[in-house]
């Protein structure tokens, strides 16, 4: 299974790829982090992060994208930007079939240190532990990207997203999965 994890936001967006190995074990793909100035009018800046998620699906063409699951902050600006890029992340995935993901942040940092309220720093060193990493991922929206793909291979099931999608048969399923093979690129597919 590929998953690819944004973390989202509207200045900084972490987005990762992860492939499923055998014993629950995950590979990097790729890691990236999507900016925009904030100089910049949202619409012009959504319209960019936009683009740049179509370009992660195109090149990396996911078998499932896990989005951290908004929820409440006192800052109502960095609430709204990060409303608008996750729901653009589940258009781009929506409109390529790729089931979507919801994972809250306590459920990612569980899944990945142990402890749902694990800070950035241990959540890159569990992150860099659990891919081979020589280096810590940076920035943190890099790592809380891989993490929330990491955390969606060992918790598939999770506010798994898609309605009638679900419904499909064991050879729809197949059939669904030898497509999407089909459609990525070879692999070694360099970072940006």
């Amino acid at each position: 299974m590929r998953v690819l994890g944004i973390d989202p936001g509207l200045t900084r967006c972490g987005v990762g790829v992860v492939d499923s190995a055998a014993g629950r074990k995950a590979v990097l793909v790729d890691v990236g982090v999507i900016t925009t100035a904030p100089t910049v009018t949202v619409d012009l800046r959504l319209a960019e992060v936009a683009d740049s998620i179509d370009r992660w699906m195109d090149t990396h063409v996911p078998d499932v994208v896990a989005i951290e699951r908004v929820f409440a902050q006192h800052n109502v600006g960095t609430v709204m930007g990060t409303a608008q890029v996750a729901g653009l992340a589940m258009v781009a995935a929506a409109r390529r079939k790729v089931p979507v993901a919801l994972h809250t942040p306590s459920e990612v940092k569980a899944a990945v240190t142990g402890n749902g309220r694990a800070g950035k720093e241990q959540v890159q060193r569990m992150v860099a532990r659990l891919l081979g990493l020589a280096d810590l991922p940076k920035p943190a929206d890099a790592a809380d990207a891989l993490a929330l793909a990491i955390c969606h291979l060992w918790r598939p099931a999770g506010a798994l997203q898609g309605g009638d999608r679900h419904e499909l048969t064991p050879a729809q399923r197949a059939w669904a999965a030898a497509e999407q093979a089909a459609r990525r690129t070879p692999s070694g597919v360099q970072g940006r």
